[in-house]
């Protein structure tokens, strides 16, 4: 909905520049891996040669790197909203829609530059040389080099999405703290007389942190899984194919 609409020419808000990355991203790591990894859960093997399985991962990984850094931007965006004291130089930089573009525009670089080690690791399944850690996907195969250990890469490897969620744990803090002060300050000034349904802000504060801990569950799984299948040649195919559902 969110392309279609800029694509059609149509002016959009500011949060929905970056809903329409969000939305992009997304879609790149579900149709990039998601279908690819569910054909061979259902029996399709080796139907990608190498170019394709590099593609796939690297499509995969990048989609996910940005999907994680516009989340961050859109939490980053919105708490700045609602409190522009946390930084007066970017409250103003936020509204300015060249600023919100190149954001965006810069977290597909970075992630692009990031990743291209996907394409030197990631190999078909039957294409497995000189490798001394081989992890065999069913889909394809990942191989870390013998000079890099698969402790110091795997650390690597989630370095940007650790940077990426602590930063959006400070965020979504940022606005729970900001919401909860301005509910005791509503509640010292109205009447205890007013409806017992839940305020505005106590809605928005159970909705920042149910959002908040369901991101945190499923990325803690999946990066259990994928610690899991790195440093074991042979995770199995319900380790594989569950690491990709949590995933996408």
């Amino acid at each position: 909905f969110y392309n279609f609409m800029w694509l059609a020419g149509n002016r959009l808000r500011l949060t929905d520049l970056i809903l329409n990355q969000l939305a992009l991203a997304n879609s790149l790591v579900l149709f990039s891996k998601g279908i690819p990894q569910t054909m061979a859960a259902f029996g399709f093997k080796y139907f990608l040669d190498n170019t394709g399985c590099k593609l796939v991962f690297f499509n995969h990984r990048v989609g996910t790197g940005v999907s994680f850094s516009t989340i961050c931007l859109l939490n980053g965006f919105q708490a700045i909203k609602l409190d522009p004291s946390i930084c007066r130089w970017l409250e103003l930089k936020i509204r300015s829609q060249k600023f919100i573009v190149f954001c965006c525009f810069l977290c597909w670089v970075l992630h692009l530059l990031i990743n291209t080690s996907v394409l030197f690791l990631v190999n078909s399944p039957l294409d497995s040389k000189n490798l001394s850690v081989e992890n065999n996907y069913g889909l394809c195969s990942w191989a870390i080099p013998e000079r890099v250990s698969a402790a110091l890469y795997t650390i690597i490897y989630f370095s940007p999405d650790f940077l990426s969620l602590g930063f959006m744990a400070w965020a979504s803090g940022s606005m729970v703290f900001v919401l909860y002060r301005h509910k005791q300050r509503v509640q010292q000034i109205c009447s205890n007389r007013l409806s017992s349904r839940p305020s505005h802000e106590a809605r928005a504060i159970g909705t920042i942190m149910v959002l908040v801990s369901s991101f945190f569950a499923f990325f803690s799984v999946h990066s259990v899984l994928t610690i899991w299948m790195t440093h074991f040649k042979k995770p199995g195919r319900w380790i594989v194919d569950n690491s990709v559902f949590v995933a996408s």
